[in-house]
């Protein structure tokens, strides 16, 4: 376990089974991204990212500190999946396939929550190659602040196939029960200029459009976490979620159009690209394209 501290974590931090990298240990690093990156961000998890690739992990399971493990989050995890496949299905509220509460992931656009999905019936059963794979999280799971504000929790998903949402279908997922393999390494980078609560958000709407061009799905599963949440101040999530509710459908709709080069060798320079599009917007400001060339650089010199 790789454990990536920020200004307010205790220097003298110990865990058994756990390597936790203080600020101070953090700039020792041969990492540009490390010396370059923001302070009290939620992107200096990038850090650990590097520090997991240079080690030489074949898969990365990332979390937050407030979730916590149920049994099936032990078993093993494949690459390879025969799941029920959504392709060409636009937005998907892919938490309807495992509840029948009114419910979305934050994210999801508001004027999509009510919108139709294809009954699990319907949907093909594909062999797909799924090297990002996002678990549910039960009790408090992510969903955004106006649902917090309004709508009942805990919640708890029924136990259902995985679902696949492939190539013209779009689903926010974020980095709290997320499962990245080895080719997929490179699109985890996670952007430290843009909102709090939009930084894994964002990432993830680039990494399903990077996977278009390798033919990968973005794997669904049921839940194995759950998630005892820390004391947010849900105000102040709803201000940071303000340009998600007002561009996540103007984003992916522009990253649909981008003209990307298909394989794995070119999704640093098709992140780039997207990063581009996204400061070109006025979605993020341009210094992210900075942390972007050294994430880049960085990677290279791991040689996945």
């Amino acid at each position: 376990m790789i454990l990536i501290g920020d200004s307010k974590s205790p220097a003298d931090f110990s865990l058994d089974g756990c390597s936790f990298y203080s600020l101070e240990d953090q700039k020792k690093l041969d990492f540009i991204t490390a010396r370059m990156s923001p302070e009290r961000h939620y992107a200096r998890k990038n850090i650990g990212y590097l520090l997991a690739m240079a080690e030489g992990a074949e898969i990365i399971i990332e979390t937050d500190d407030d979730n916590l493990p149920l049994p099936d989050f032990w078993k093993g995890r494949h690459r390879m999946i025969d799941a029920q496949t959504i392709e060409q299905g636009g937005w998907v509220n892919i938490y309807r396939y495992f509840s029948d509460a009114n419910i979305w992931p934050r994210g999801l656009p508001l004027d999509r929550v009510q919108s139709l999905l294809p009954e699990r019936s319907v949907l093909p059963l594909r062999l797909m190659d799924c090297p990002i794979q996002q678990g549910l999280a039960d009790d408090n799971p992510d969903v955004d602040a106006i649902y917090r504000l309004l709508l009942p929790l805990p919640i708890r998903f029924r136990q259902e196939p995985s679902v696949v949402v492939s190539k013209g279908s779009w689903c926010p997922f974020n980095s709290q029960n997320t499962t990245w393999f080895r080719d997929a390494f490179p699109a985890m980078y996670l952007p430290a200029f843009c909102s709090f609560r939009m930084t894994d958000i964002w990432r993830g709407f680039l990494a399903q459009r990077l996977a278009w061009e390798n033919g990968w799905g973005l794997l669904f599963h049921s839940a194995t976490v759950w998630q005892d949440r820390n004391v947010h101040n849900l105000m102040r999530d709803f201000e940071q979620e303000i340009p998600g509710y007002l561009h996540n459908a103007a984003i992916v709709e522009n990253l649909a159009d981008l003209i990307l080069r298909p394989r794995k060798e070119n999704l640093l320079d098709n992140l780039m690209i997207c990063y581009e599009k996204m400061v070109a917007m006025n979605w993020i400001p341009k210094d992210e394209l900075d942390l972007v060339r050294a994430w880049m650089k960085d990677v290279e010199q791991i040689k996945l």
